[in-house]
């Protein structure tokens, strides 16, 4: 069953490649959405597809890599968008 979910991170998580890996693993886990860094440091991804899939994404975000370090998350379940296609890195700020 398609769902899709907002997730909004903390920690070490700008500057540091995190929206490029954000994006390699949805599309791996062939996942839909966006990611873009907000004003306040935090991270917010917007991530659509099957839900085992999106647990697979959460747990590969929460680990990180030697450069990323999440501290803390929140997960909330949003309405689907209907059409959409990939998942794409915004680099604008909200």
């Amino acid at each position: 069953m398609k769902k899709r979910f907002q997730i909004i991170v903390d920690g070490r998580v700008q500057g540091v490649g995190f929206r490029y890996f954000t994006t390699t693993i949805a599309n791996q886990l062939a996942l839909t959405g966006t990611v873009h860094n907000m004003t306040n440091g935090m991270v917010e991804i917007f991530v659509q597809g099957n839900e085992e899939a999106i647990d697979q994404f959460i747990i590969k975000m929460q680990n990180g890599n030697r450069f990323i370090l999440v501290k803390d998350f929140s997960c909330k379940q949003v309405a689907l968008v209907e059409d959409e296609q990939q998942f794409r890195c915004i680099d604008y700020y909200f």
